[in-house]
């Protein structure tokens, strides 16, 4: 196959590097360990804190892909439930997954697969389509934080959303803007060599 004839890469990982086993398995500890990071970017808040994890989240899984980015989430998931400090304010346990922000941890997967997804399907390559693709996994976020934050703490539905969802809109919001600005800037760079 010549490289006028080569298929598009599918995310910016395929891009950046060749497809292979430890390519991959680097991938997905990188993003396992980028989300650690910034889980410690941190505003403290009770019963859920405002960290920069799901910004982690939102570019891991466009960058990787479904796969490697839910696989990603999964090690960062695992490796904080087994101790792992890396959770927000340097935490780690089971403690934590079965406290109120359990279910948040457990949506970064679902929602790294479905931005993921919708990378491979080339939603990412405009901002608008990436901003879509990133709200979505914002949702998902949600999706499966609530319900969790409601039932570990025994909260009504007004309860619920005033914890764990309203305090969280605008910074979600800028977090899927900026995650879109940054995957867009990274394909414009990409194509620019691609054309050089």
């Amino acid at each position: 196959m010549t490289a006028l004839s080569a298929p598009a890469p599918a995310t910016l990982a395929d891009w950046a590097v060749r497809r292979a086993v430890l390519t991959n398995a680097l991938l997905v500890v990188g993003g396992a360990a980028f989300t650690g990071i910034l889980a410690q970017v941190s505003v403290p808040l009770w019963p859920v804190p405002i960290t920069g994890q799901t910004l982690a989240v939102l570019l891991v899984g466009t960058s990787l892909g479904a796969a490697r980015g839910s696989l990603s989430l999964a090690v960062y998931a695992l490796l904080g439930m087994a101790g792992v400090p890396w959770f927000s304010d340097q935490t780690g346990g089971w403690g934590v997954i079965v406290g109120p922000t359990g279910g948040y941890i457990l949506g970064f997967i679902a929602a790294a697969a479905l931005t993921g997804w919708l990378a491979e399907r080339r939603w990412d390559r405009r901002w608008f389509g990436a901003l879509v693709s990133l709200s979505a996994g914002t949702v998902v976020v949600f999706a499966f934080g609530l319900p969790w934050l409601a039932f570990s703490l025994g909260l009504n539905l007004e309860q619920t959303l005033q914890a764990g969802l309203f305090p969280f809109l605008i910074g979600g919001a800028i977090k899927a803007v900026i995650a879109a600005g940054l995957i867009r800037g990274a394909w414009t760079l990409a194509d620019r060599r691609a054309s050089s």
